[in-house]
């Protein structure tokens, strides 16, 4: 995307926002040394795709069955499915928020 306009009618240079390497636009983090953590391990990834499995489950079992006997229940159950995904994330980004730690 060398040189291509953006929506917002900016345009993006080598290693600009949007580009692989850049330092993804101002004010954002990183910069031409700066580097992403360790990939997250495979038991981090399984965790996160546990809670994100269990995210999407409450929220149709909660709007597709619950709702039928009990809207309080199935907007309590939505409610629980709306706060997994940034503990999620989280888990998923332990690894790499443990490496980047000042020693």
């Amino acid at each position: 995307m060398t040189g291509d306009a953006q929506p917002d009618g900016s345009r993006s240079g080598p290693g600009g926002a949007g580009e692989p390497g850049g330092a993804g636009g101002p004010g954002g983090p990183g910069g031409p040394g700066a580097r992403a953590g360790p990939a997250p391990t495979r038991t981090d990834k399984r965790r996160y795709f546990v809670l994100m499995t269990i995210c999407i489950g409450l929220f149709v079992v909660s709007w597709a069955v619950v709702d039928r006997y009990s809207v309080l229940a199935a907007v309590i159950m939505s409610g629980v499915a709306l706060v997994i995904p940034p503990f999620a994330a989280i888990v998923a980004n332990v690894a790499s928020a443990t490496d980047r730690r000042r020693p």
